[in-house]
């Protein structure tokens, strides 16, 4: 399965953006599929993942800011990003886990500065 992002780009401290993650194909069967993030210099972290059944995990970084969703029907999954802080700024990869392996986009960037 492919996995294509967008929607990054730069917005102010305090503004919004959301994330888009387009599959090839069909995501109804994935259990485990989400977001990951790279800050420069840090390691690629867990920002926000979805299950099949619906339930959520987030990272306590993001708590009460990110909400991750999941359109099926459109094989997509989204992240709706709120208040936004300037250590939000990072790489934002999809991630898919299927059967064990492991499928990633190429990262869409999310830049937040004033």
């Amino acid at each position: 399965v492919e996995l294509v992002e967008s929607g990054g780009g730069l917005v102010q401290p305090g503004g919004s953006l959301r994330l888009s993650c387009a599959a090839s194909g069909s995501i109804f069967w994935i259990n485990a599929i989400g977001w990951y993030r790279q800050a420069p210099g840090k390691e690629r972290e867990l920002v926000a993942t979805i299950a099949r059944s619906g339930s959520t995990n987030y990272a306590d970084s993001v708590k009460g800011r990110f909400t991750v969703s999941r359109d099926n029907a459109k094989n997509t999954v989204y992240l709706q990003m709120n208040s936004l802080e300037p250590a939000d700024t990072a790489v934002y990869y999809c991630n898919a886990n299927i059967g064990g392996t492991q499928y990633w986009g190429k990262g869409t960037l999310v830049t937040v500065s004033s």
